[in-house]
């Protein structure tokens, strides 16, 4: 098949799905990862699958369970025989405020969003290399200085984001490795009360939540923009992370 193939992780709902829609309408053919989503990435599989038949294949796998990483990476390279991107967009997202934070939170929250991230990229790194390839790492704007409540959460972003640093570094001159740091896109699944999205929105100066589909096309600009492009975390916060700069 000639369409390049795109790993896309957690790819069955919210974010992943929607950069899952707009990678397929750009010709795209896909391998979406998904853990519990199942009914869910079925039902994407067939939507996708009925505008271009045979181009959406789906993969189910536990990221916590990093020993069965190099397993993954074969059955995603068997079902198109190649690999020319992996989007890291898998996340776990809960607070573990500081006295109530477990062992099993840290494995969740360092293999979801960091340690799988790096087995996958070592895992894939010779057949993105054949293809001269990309990596597009979601990271998060809360990386650098982290979020209340949620420093566990917080550091295995900020690992990401060295992951994409230093995959760069490793695998140029022929793969190219960036990221994305979303600010407010879509509501917490935890609900928030109104005074608390109101807080959030008061502190973008754009004014409002970021749309799945602005992630979307930002991961469409990383696997085809500049290819002098690599090592690089754009910001997508709406001005969130410069606000200050306006008041000083």
């Amino acid at each position: 098949m000639s369409s390049d193939v795109v790993l896309i992780t957690g790819a069955a709902k919210r974010i992943g799905a929607d950069i899952s829609r707009h990678l397929h309408g750009l010709g795209y053919c896909l391998v979406l990862h998904y853990c519990h989503s199942e009914a869910a990435a079925i039902s994407l599989q067939a939507e996708l699958n009925d505008k271009r038949a045979n181009s959406v294949q789906l993969v189910c796998q536990d990221l916590t369970q990093l020993h069965e990483i190099d397993a993954l990476a074969a059955r995603v390279l068997a079902c198109f025989g190649r690999l020319d991107a992996l989007v890291n967009n898998a996340s776990s997202f809960y607070a573990t405020p500081l006295g109530s934070g477990t062992p099993a939170q840290w494995h969740d929250l360092m293999s979801t969003n960091a340690a799988a991230p790096y087995f996958l990229c070592q895992a894939l790194a010779a057949e993105l290399t054949l293809y001269k390839g990309v990596i597009v790492n979601m990271v998060d704007i809360h990386a650098e200085k982290g979020l209340s409540q949620h420093l566990m959460y917080s550091m295995a972003k900020n690992a990401l984001a060295t992951l994409t640093r230093g995959f760069a570094a490793e695998l140029a001159p022929n793969v190219r490795v960036n990221g994305i740091a979303p600010g407010a896109i879509l509501w917490p699944e935890a609900a928030l009360s109104e005074q608390q999205k109101q807080q959030v929105l008061a502190s973008i100066p754009m004014q409002r939540l970021g749309k799945t589909q602005e992630i979307a096309e930002t991961v469409a600009f990383l696997l085809k923009g500049p290819a002098y492009l690599t090592g690089q975390i754009i910001t997508l916060d709406g001005g969130r992370s410069i606000k200050g700069l306006s008041e000083a």
